[in-house]
């Protein structure tokens, strides 16, 4: 990843992009340097962007530099610290408890795979972990980061690869 892809997250909860600024929403547990699932924080630290997938019957598909795929009704996150499965994207029905992908509010039509806890997976550190769309007035997320629809689609047009979470003042 080059510097020049990687955007910052502060505490001032602005991520910083190319030289735009950006309004998000982060987990309501606030950022975390030991992360853990169901905490509701975001973890601090780099958080490579995996990969891209969106709605289809709402959306075309993203612009950016990365794998783009699309989301179907079945699609879901196994966030089941006990299962195999867990912090994988799967299909559903699925026996394990897992976060549906294909939802009825618009805040997945977006989702950007951020690179926590999956190599190697770590029960129990946390699963999930998505930059996604903003609800309006960005309330917080379970974990994840959020940003309004136009400034999403931006930044992984730009380039975006990862995000660098900080707890530091410096961003």
């Amino acid at each position: 990843m080059s510097p020049s892809s990687l955007a910052t997250l502060g505490p001032d909860g602005l991520l910083r992009f190319r030289g735009g600024i950006f309004r998000c929403a982060i987990g309501k547990g606030g950022r975390r340097a030991d992360k853990r699932e169901g905490d509701g924080a975001t973890p601090i630290g780099l958080l490579p962007l995996r990969r891209v997938l969106y709605r289809a019957d709402r959306l075309a598909p993203p612009r950016c530099t990365l794998p783009v795929g699309p989301i179907a009704p079945e699609d879901g996150w196994c966030d089941d610290p006990m299962h195999a499965d867990y912090n994988t994207q799967i299909r559903r029905p699925h026996p394990a408890r897992h976060e549906e992908l294909w939802r009825v509010d618009a805040i997945y039509d977006v989702i950007g795979v951020l690179g926590w806890n999956d190599a190697p997976v770590m029960r129990g550190r946390g699963s999930a972990i998505f930059l996604h769309l903003a609800r309006p007035g960005f309330s917080p997320t379970e974990g994840c980061i959020a940003l309004e629809q136009s400034e999403l689609l931006r930044v992984l047009a730009e380039g975006l690869t990862g995000i660098e979470v900080s707890d530091s003042t410096r961003s």
